[in-house]
């Protein structure tokens, strides 16, 4: 069985393509649609192997969400992989600096994210 895989975005349609793209490849999808929703999934299912997460979004960016999943015992060194559409030439090194384990830009290139599943 391929790994769990958290969505976390706030864009019905982004969570749409991502999850039939990676279904499609046989993972296991759960999402959520804000940094509330998704830290309550990481307390309640400890089964989750990776985390897409949307670093834009409201209430709880991608930054503050990071933090706060680094803190929850089974999350704190899981591949969380931080997803921007602000590709500003610093912003790879701000999400790895607050735990990212990688960073991808969108719109999403597939075979980069799958590159970078397959690696970690």
């Amino acid at each position: 069985m391929k790994s769990k895989i958290l969505i976390v975005d706030d864009d019905p349609r982004n969570i749409f393509a991502l999850k039939l793209t990676l279904k499609a490849r046989s993972f296991q999808i759960e999402t959520a649609t804000s940094a509330k929703e998704a830290l309550e999934k990481l307390n309640l299912d400890s089964t989750i192997d990776i985390i897409l997460l949307d670093m834009m979004m409201p209430e709880m960016d991608g930054y503050q969400t990071i933090g706060m999943i680094r803190k929850i015992e089974n999350y704190n060194h899981k591949p969380i992989i931080a997803v921007t559409a602000q590709a500003m030439d610093d912003d790879r090194n701000k999400c790895l600096s607050a735990g990212a384990t990688d960073y991808v830009k969108k719109p999403i290139d597939v075979d980069q994210l799958l590159d970078i599943i397959e690696k970690i």
